[in-house]
């Protein structure tokens, strides 16, 4: 059996207590590589030494496995995988370093994919011109109601999709994984169009990164499904925190007051319930489940549906609806800008956000 080495950039500070400036991600894609049992911990690297001190503890990496420079990790522990745990700020700088460092076989990073869509691109590029594959964590897609949601969808439950809705969370942060699964549900199809109009009067700040209080989105995909995003406020205007409305009913995908998965037939006045304790599995995680399809795709070759492609679709998707924000119209796609157009806007002073009250 290949036993693979995995190494890790940004472990974060204290796991047990997550923040909005950091969730120290890296102990729990940590845990998901131990339960493999084909991976070897053999590096780690944090601005502050501290950290990755504790990281390596926790973990029981060696002294000499522990760095404040990642660039210096890569070349003396010689990882196949590197796991890429820091603020989205830094994503793309890092993804393209490891890329170009020669990690041979996979990048896992966090979502959000990269601050702005240049960077996104970037990244994506590099990895392609590496040859190592890219991937990024936007693991909810595994969870169990949501693969059932979709088997019920593709088995017809409510007809020929016609419109996916999401109203949880936010259009960046939480979005990169709603939209994700909006791009799920209609097999990855890329979007054709965006529009956009959102309201950001308090400041909201998550790992480094501005998110909006309130967005109203709608986009169309190439094959003529349509999607639409409501946060904030509006986030009441949808019973689940997904919809799928299709030619013949309509599903709703629970997650935040409960996780269930309704569905709502035109040929039968019953609701179909499915309930459900957790994402997923008695001692299991998304993120358990995520880490082994990245793994999966090293030994086989295949394409994770973590891809940067599918991460492409969701990220191109959020900024062209910040986009339709600053051009005050629809935006088609391709994006044909390098920026976060909410990020300009706060700083132009276009958009002026009042500090938080917390």
């Amino acid at each position: 059996m290949t036993t693979h080495r995995i190494a890790f950039i940004g472990t974060g500070a204290d796991p047990e207590n997550p923040t909005s400036e950091g969730f120290a991600m890296a102990y729990q894609h940590a845990s998901a590589y131990e339960r493999l049992g084909n991976c070897e911990l053999v590096g780690c690297a944090d601005i502050v030494r501290e950290n990755a001190e504790a990281f390596a503890d926790r973990y029981g990496l060696d002294e000499d496995g522990v760095f404040e420079d990642y660039e210096e990790m890569l070349e003396t522990v010689d990882p196949d995988v590197v796991s890429v745990c820091t603020p989205p700020a830094t994503h793309a700088d890092i993804v393209v370093g490891c890329a170009e460092s020669g990690v041979p076989d996979a990048i896992h990073c966090e979502k959000p994919m990269a601050m702005t869509w240049g960077g996104a691109k970037r990244m994506a590029s590099a990895a392609e011109r590496a040859g190592v594959a890219l991937t990024f964590n936007h693991m909810r897609r595994f969870g169990d109601p949501f693969r059932d949601a979709k088997a019920l969808l593709d088995d017809g439950a409510i007809g020929d999709l016609q419109r996916i809705e999401y109203s949880w969370g936010n259009f960046y942060d939480n979005g990169t994984h709603a939209i994700d699964m909006c791009n799920y549900f209609n097999d990855e199809h890329a979007p054709s169009w965006v529009i956009g109009q959102l309201d950001y009067r308090e400041e909201e700040v998550y790992f480094g990164t501005h998110n909006e209080n309130q967005m109203l989105a709608s986009w169309e995909y190439d094959n003529g499904v349509y999607g639409m995003a409501t946060t904030g406020p509006a986030s009441e205007i949808a019973d689940g925190d997904w919809r799928l409305v299709g030619s013949n009913g309509v599903m709703d995908v629970h997650l935040t007051d409960e996780v269930a998965v309704r569905v709502r037939s035109l040929d039968d006045a019953e609701t179909e319930s499915l309930e459900y304790d957790a994402l997923a599995g008695e001692g299991e995680s998304c993120i358990d489940r995520a880490i082994a399809d990245v793994v999966q795709s090293v030994e086989t070759g295949e394409e994770s549906e973590l891809c940067a492609r599918n991460a492409l679709n969701a990220t191109e998707i959020i900024f062209a609806g910040y986009e339709s924000v600053r051009r005050r119209g629809r935006v088609d796609l391709p994006l044909d800008i390098e920026d976060n157009p909410l990020e300009a806007m706060v700083e132009s002073g276009e958009l002026s956000p009042k500090p938080s009250a917390d």
